[in-house]
């Protein structure tokens, strides 16, 4: 099958121009990166969670508007706020000036939980994206959001970026009927690297440095009202004091943030019996990375499943005959009385989206902010460029068809990707490579054209910024369908290959005829040796022949 026909559209345009503990952000300073953008990463994590590309566009709204606030997880309406009086565009997380959101939840003491409040976690996420153009703006306006209206979720890390910084704002409620919510934000130094997945992790913070550090007035106060805190205010910890870690905490939440420590510094093995539970001293907020970070090095990192540490989970009984990186939820199961679990890796099937925003403060917002966007498991999925001016969504990053998370149809990126992904979860060895061959030359191909692509957007952006617009949303759209158009010949080019247990021989992408123009013999893998050895362990001489 020609799977370069669908992409050369794309270099000929480069040319002239639930489950538990879902979530992870991966964060980038701006001097920590190859090319001097700020990075921020978020995949949403869900069984209940259909993926598609977000938009609310720009607008000025009369003085005394008010807009309806539903649970974004759910859809409950919570209630009524007053609109501003301008809000600006937002596409998925991010919005016309490049200021980019993501947020992962670590819950923390249920009993703070404001049942009476009208603004949850993803609510505020969008309306601050719609209200703020930048990270400093942004935790003002959230804050003052939930001081008024009340804060209706549990508690929550915001990973809060723009070109020039990228802030992490933790905060939880302070219980029913309690307007407002503690909080705390902390800037992450240009030269290092950060992430947060599901587990508070601002401890001690330096409440004398303005410059870096934020909070709520009564952030110490009212947990030593509460009595989760009792000691002098330097020693005060956040996370302690409102997100006490368990073995949950560490081994499926802080244990996703040590892999992306592992990988990009040389202290994974100072930082490892942290997340084992045999070290009670946690890993910093932020580290200094031992290279240079690129917006695909991040890509890269949202596909990791501890693969070739101690956490590995393609190498024991778990994986299957054909090693795969996954485990059937939930995380933790019983045999015999006696409790288990199963690693919790950045990547995971449940995947609703997730994206890699790449944020630039040396070219104009609507050319400098590209979300990397990208429906299911990162890494058996492909990120497109979605521009920050982008003003219309991707029929297929949308509800085609009527498509949702219970309504299959071909023209969904989300469903095309499943779709895939889900042929390779039970013979993931024997079919990865075809999937990886295509996700590189396509992200590649991504890559290379950018350059191209942001000259001429930026040309057209001096002669006439509407046209500009128009040139990048209709990019966005281009890249997104043809990139849909590629995995569905994948998917059929896999049925083919792969069906009935045996593997079609293939030249490239073309499958082998012989001298008379049939079909090539078929190649019969069987299982590996490792496992037809247990398999004679578990059976014994049922199966022996005599």
């Amino acid at each position: 099958m020609n799977f370069k026909r669908l992409i050369l559209p794309l270099l000929c345009i480069g040319a002239f121009v639930v489950d538990a503990w879902p979530c992870t952000n991966l964060i980038v300073g701006k001097n920590a990166s190859v090319d001097g953008s700020t990075i921020v990463s978020y995949s949403a994590d869900s069984y209940a969670l259909f993926g598609e590309l977000y938009h609310y566009p720009a607008g000025v709204h009369k003085k005394g508007t008010w807009i309806d606030i539903h649970e974004w997880d759910t859809g409950k309406y919570l209630g009524k706020i007053e609109q501003a009086r301008q809000t600006y565009n937002v596409i998925g997380n991010m919005n016309e000036f490049q200021l980019t959101i993501g947020e992962t939840t670590f819950g923390g003491r249920p009993e703070l939980v404001d049942t009476t409040g009208i603004i949850d976690y993803g609510s505020l996420i969008y309306l601050g994206l719609q209200r703020s153009r930048t990270a400093r703006e942004a935790i003002r306006v959230m804050t003052d959001l939930v001081q008024e209206y009340g804060y209706y979720s549990g508690g929550e890390s915001f990973t809060i970026a723009d070109p020039d910084e990228v802030w992490i704002m933790e905060m939880i409620g302070k219980g029913p009927g309690v307007k407002g919510a503690v909080w705390v934000a902390v800037r992450v130094p240009d030269d290092c690297i950060s992430a947060h997945a599901n587990q508070s992790r601002i401890h001690r913070f330096d409440m004398a440095d303005k410059e870096n550090c934020m909070y709520s007035p009564d952030v110490i106060s009212f947990a030593r009202e509460k009595g989760y805190f009792e000691g002098v205010n330097k020693d005060f910890s956040f996370a302690d004091a409102y997100s006490p870690t368990d073995f949950g905490m560490l081994r499926y939440c802080e244990a996703r943030v040590w892999s992306f420590f592992n990988r990009f510094t040389d202290r994974g093995e100072e930082f490892l019996p942290y997340i084992q539970g045999k070290s009670s001293e946690p890993m910093p907020l932020f580290v200094k990375p031992n290279r240079k970070v690129s917006v695909q090095d991040i890509k890269n990192a949202m596909r990791d499943h501890y693969e070739g540490t101690p956490l590995d989970l393609s190498q024991d009984f778990g994986a299957g005959p054909h090693h795969a990186p996954y485990r059937l939820s939930p995380l933790e199961f019983e045999v015999d009385g006696k409790k288990y679990f199963n690693e919790r890796p950045i990547s995971t099937q449940q995947t609703g989206f997730v994206f890699v925003a790449q944020m630039r403060d040396n070219l104009p917002d609507a050319v400098g902010g590209v979300l990397w966007f990208a429906t299911d498991d990162a890494n058996l999925t492909v990120f497109t460029p979605v521009y920050c001016c982008t003003d219309q969504v991707p029929p297929c990053y949308g509800r085609p068809d009527g498509a949702d998370y219970i309504t299959f149809s071909w023209k969904s990126s989300f469903w095309v990707f499943n779709w895939v992904a889900n042929m390779v979860y039970p013979r993931y060895d024997l079919m990865v490579d075809d999937v990886r061959s295509l996700q590189a030359e396509l992200e590649e191909a991504f890559n290379t054209a950018q350059p191209g692509i942001e000259q001429a957007a930026a040309q057209l952006l001096a002669a006439d910024p509407d046209a500009a617009k128009r040139f990048l949303t209709r990019y966005t759209a281009l890249t997104a369908q043809s990139t849909l158009d590629a995995w569905r010949s994948l998917g059929e080019f896999l049925v083919v290959k792969y069906s009935d247990g045996v593997i079609r021989q293939t030249e490239g992408r073309a499958f082998k005829r012989n001298a008379i123009g049939q079909a090539a013999d078929v190649i019969r893998p069987g299982y590996p040796k490792e496992w037809l050895e247990e398999y004679v362990r578990q059976t014994g001489e049922r199966y022996l022949i005599k």
